[in-house]
């Protein structure tokens, strides 16, 4: 089989029929990206390849540090021709990393790069021939993504964020794609950073028109936050946890808390666990009561090079996968909310994929027989979603629960080329399913399987989060 043919990691007749009749034409819904929201308001125009497709990017940023490319040709000075010929230069290097498909995968739709493999001596052209593209009407940011098939895409902000972007595109007649806010209250659990947290308070203030005097205020101002997103269309949450807290703590000891960072001084390891388990658990109860799901990405090592991240800030590259112990904390944070009747529907990500069996294994724990699905084993992510990595997502989630009831994927990227993922992990999901057919696993019933994959694809995440149409 030729390299990225149209049966691209299709190994059988079933996986083939599976993707080409069911999968490939199904609509997408991107429940979490990184897309900046400006952006599709103001429908940006991209300057040429390296700008849409490299800005941002850290998977293709740590392959080129990985390659000896010099920080300048990357996040640097250098134009962005000089940064995609260095990216070019890299790609030929990639082999046997996801960047190698995503790379060509991208080129291949919506450029209809075809038969090419980036490299230096097809480079200048590509760059060239995908910047006259990108001039035109039809490479504007709306017009990418309506291309790749989306129908509704959830961004990642920040609580004290304004939100006119999203109020902008949702008071638009004619636009196809809805573009909702998702609630990311990272920075109200960073107690450990006095000046970051405090200078954040002050903008939640703000935003809130809520006088933040103490413990008790705080959490109002987060609620008419919440009310606030809510409002503007935001069906879901998101909360980074680099390990799960479920430490109980007195409502004096967390105005104790609040108070001590609050003149400055930070948060000991002891004090920010609890603050970190308290606030989940008022997080869960407001979720609930918004009708929300909550997404919980569990396990990211971030900023491990301090050096770096201080001349670039974070995002840029130097994260990794963490390997804390998570099991008996989120059974007893997903327990308390649970007890209360406060447990909003769930998805749990994890970043270690040792971890894979456990997270699917919890999520039995505690679905209500009412909900399908309740609660997610979400996709692979970040270092996973590749094919390794989304093969055995979906063979712990196969084996520990209902891989029929899966939300499928998310692109979780800044860029708009990205949604390629998409389409990579529908061929895998096919090609799982299509080989135990072959294997006689599975019935060959196109109807019942076919079904399952389209479910998977779209209609689960429609039926999941209440947003969108099943056509």
């Amino acid at each position: 089989m030729a390299f990225m043919s149209e049966d691209f990691l299709l190994g059988s007749k079933p996986a083939r029929v599976l993707f080409h009749e069911h999968a490939a034409g199904m609509p997408i819904f991107d429940y979490h990206c990184h897309l900046p929201p400006a952006d599709i308001a103001l429908d940006r125009a991209f300057e040429n390849l390296a700008a849409i497709w490299l800005a941002g990017d850290h998977y293709k940023w740590r392959a080129m540090r990985a390659n000896g490319v010099p920080e300048r040709l990357i996040t640097g000075d250098a134009s962005d021709e000089e940064k995609f010929l260095a990216w070019a230069a890299t790609v030929p290097a990639t082999v046997g990393n996801p960047l190698y498909h995503w790379t060509h995968m991208e080129l291949k739709r919506p450029f209809g790069i075809v038969g090419r493999l980036l490299g230096p001596d097809t480079a200048r052209a590509i760059y060239a021939e995908c910047g006259a593209m990108l001039a035109t009407p039809e490479f504007r940011a709306r017009a990418v993504l309506g291309r790749a098939g989306v129908r509704v895409l959830c961004t990642t902000d920040d609580p004290a964020d304004t939100l006119e972007h999203h109020r902008a595109i949702a008071a638009e007649a004619g636009f196809g794609i809805k573009v909702l806010p998702t609630f990311r209250p990272d920075k109200a659990m960073a107690v450990e950073a006095p000046e970051a947290f405090n200078a954040w308070t002050a903008a939640l203030e703000e935003r809130s028109d809520v006088a933040v005097r103490d413990y008790p205020s705080f959490l109002e101002a987060l609620r008419a936050r919440h009310a606030f997103f809510d409002a503007a269309g935001c069906r879901i949450a998101d909360h980074g946890l680099s390990a799960v807290h479920a430490e109980e703590a007195t409502e004096h000891e967390l105005r104790t808390i609040f108070n001590k960072v609050r003149i400055g001084k930070p948060a000991d390891e002891k004090e920010a666990a609890k603050w970190r388990a308290a606030l989940m658990v008022e997080f869960g109860r407001m979720h609930t009561e918004k009708g929300w799901a909550m997404q919980l990405h569990i396990g990211a090592l971030r900023n491990t090079n301090s050096r770096a991240a201080a001349a670039l800030g974070p995002d840029t590259g130097f994260d990794s996968i963490a390997d804390e112990p998570f099991a008996g904390a989120l059974a007893r944070l997903l327990d308390r909310l649970d007890r209360e009747e406060k447990l909003p529907k769930t998805i749990l990500y994890v970043l270690n994929p040792r971890d894979n069996e456990a997270a699917a294994a919890m999520c039995g724990n505690f679905q209500d027989g009412a909900t399908p699905g309740k609660i997610q084993f979400g996709p692979a992510w970040w270092f996973n979603d590749q094919k390794d990595g989304i093969e055995r997502q979906l063979g712990a989630l196969a084996v520990m629960g209902l891989l029929s009831r899966s939300t499928g994927m998310v692109t979780d990227s800044r860029s708009f080329l990205s949604y390629s993922r998409h389409e990579y992990y529908r061929r895998i999901l096919c090609n799982f399913l299509g080989g135990q057919v072959a294997r006689g696993e599975l019935p060959d019933d196109m109807e019942l399987l076919g079904g399952v994959v389209r479910d998977i694809a779209y209609r689960n995440a429609v039926r999941y989060f209440g947003v969108g149409a099943i056509d």
